[in-house]
């Protein structure tokens, strides 16, 4: 876990990433409360409150007595809102840098293609 951050919020964070990753699929369980809360070592309040927030986005559904299940399209709706969020942190601030440097697009996509070679 990263200290850094909310707990509730790495939870939330997690079981988004086992859904876009497709270990977590449309229509599956998800772990109780009480089954993270166990895993992680914290209080059930916080992993509850990680897990609503995924009720409160859509992305998890409330069986009543049953648990929790991932909704039909979450994994769609997660790549899109990642890909939003990726675009305003990095590919916004990286054309704006490139545009003090006088560096145009072409030469921008040049020099990522660059990169992804070497890496």
């Amino acid at each position: 876990m990263d200290e850094s951050r909310p707990i509730f919020i790495q939870i939330a964070e997690q079981v988004e990433n086992d859904i876009i990753a497709g270990s977590l699929a449309e229509g599956s369980q998800i772990p109780s409360t009480n089954e993270f809360a166990a895993f992680l070592r914290v209080n059930p309040a916080t992993a509850l409150k990680g897990v609503n927030r995924l009720v409160d986005d859509g992305i998890v559904e409330k069986r009543r007595g049953i648990g929790m299940f991932v909704t039909v399209g979450a994994r769609e709706r997660l790549i899109e809102r990642r890909r939003a969020e990726f675009a305003a942190q990095y590919i916004r601030p990286l054309i704006v840098e490139a545009e003090k440097l006088g560096i145009d697009i072409d030469e921008l996509a040049g020099l990522l293609r660059a990169e992804r070679i070497q890496s």
